[in-house]
């Protein structure tokens, strides 16, 4: 199949970028006033963490066994149908939700979409790439779904500032991009998968490189002291800020990140990912720390701006290193474990960031966090340490 570019893009990088923009539009409008929603209908901060935490947990068990399917079968755009597809079916259940509960089970099938997708998505995305572009086509890929995360917000912020406490009409609302993300797979992206990989050979662990294994653990420390964004904006809303302005505060996080995601893309690759993970783990340590000292809506909405910054340097480049890492026929398990190992540790994240707001102080779940991000760096620098000498180098992430 001869693909035509866009923009200089394969067409499946392309509209696979253009599906997660209208979906993160959508997803981002709820999520960006999920805190507040939870809190009228009486949720606790524990609880909010918990929801979070639950939903991303259970769910994520989904990205390993949907990666390493889709690599069996040899297709990911069954998997994307059906994942992009649940979020669009479940986004208007929140507008008769009216107990924790029920927003719980409802995200929890959400997440079950983002499970059955993600895997797919980023293998379908890393089987489209030309060599010597891996960082640039992640982070355009993270470009696009920032935008959606901009334009998801401006809409809640619009609308909780003409209809306050309107929590159902964005959460109808909502519903109309993630229709569009659908109909977008259906219409322009085709399958980029090599041939089925049906092994009569069970899968062996020790299929993967050692290296891979070793980054997750370096994933799985940082993740544990990375809870939900929601208590960031829980945080933002005890200065006394308007809450109407909540979503615009969350907007510009992801408005920085938009813009430094393809940059930094192109940065990695000529530079190596591991110095860019490592600068986003020591960028999100002091954000936290910094939200843990400070009780001001000034300070809070310049580190919200410094956490877009993280978000470039760590989620482009972890995405992409595994896509490094990894082997060609192996890029859907690879990406599963990766982010199951994250969804996974979320629970405990978040239920310890949780207890820590409720039975602590506001101030203790950040100070966790800044820790925990401080000891991923310095095993992110364990790491580049005992791979340099074989595989930092821009030469050798053209090899996989």
């Amino acid at each position: 199949m001869k693909n035509k570019t866009i923009f200089g893009l394969e067409r499946n990088i392309f509209y696979t970028g253009v599906t997660s923009f209208f979906t993160d539009t959508s997803v981002k409008m709820i999520y960006s006033v999920m805190p507040l929603f939870l809190m009228s209908i009486g949720a606790s901060k524990t609880a909010i963490s918990l929801i979070e935490g639950i939903a991303e947990s259970t769910a994520s068990v989904l990205k390993a066994i949907s990666g390493i399917w889709s690599d069996r079968i040899g297709r990911n755009k069954p998997f994307m149908i059906i994942g992009y597809g649940l979020t669009a079916i479940t986004t208007p259940m929140y507008a008769w939700a009216w107990l924790p509960l029920q927003v719980l089970l409802i995200r929890f099938a959400e997440r079950v979409g983002k499970g059955l997708r993600t895997a797919p998505r980023d293998s379908l995305i890393s089987g489209s790439i030309k060599e010597h572009q891996t960082g640039r086509n992640f982070g355009f890929h993270k470009a696009m779904d920032n935008s959606g995360a901009i334009l998801g917000p401006l809409m809640a912020f619009l609308l909780l500032y003409f209809y306050p406490h309107k929590y159902s009409l964005i959460f109808i609302l909502a519903t109309i991009p993630a229709i569009l993300g659908v109909i977008t797979i259906f219409l322009f992206i085709k399958e980029a998968k090599a041939a089925s990989n049906n092994q009569k050979t069970p899968f062996k662990l020790s299929q993967l490189p050692r290296k891979f294994y070793f980054f997750l653990l370096v994933v799985f420390l940082f993740t544990m002291g990375n809870s939900a964004d929601a208590l960031l904006l829980v945080k933002t809303t005890e200065t006394g800020v308007n809450q109407s302005y909540i979503p615009f505060i969350y907007m510009l996080f992801n408005m920085v990140s938009v813009f430094l995601a393809v940059p930094i893309g192109k940065l990695s690759d000529r530079i190596g990912r591991e110095k860019l993970i490592l600068a986003g783990f020591l960028t999100y340590a002091a954000v936290y720390f910094f939200f843990g000292y400070f009780n001001n809506i000034y300070i809070f909405i310049f580190l919200f701006m410094v956490y877009g910054i993280y978000s470039a340097l760590a989620d482009t480049g972890q995405k992409a290193i595994v896509s490094d890492i990894v082997g060609k026929k192996m890029k859907g398990t690879g990406y599963g474990l990766y982010h199951a190992v994250m969804g996974i540790t979320l629970l405990p994240a978040s239920l310890i960031a949780g207890l820590l707001y409720d039975r602590v102080n506001s101030n203790a779940p950040f100070y966790f966090g800044a820790a925990m991000a401080l000891s991923a760096a310095l095993l992110m620098l364990i790491f580049m340490w005992v791979y340099s000498k074989n595989n930092t180098s821009k030469k050798n992430y053209t090899k996989v």
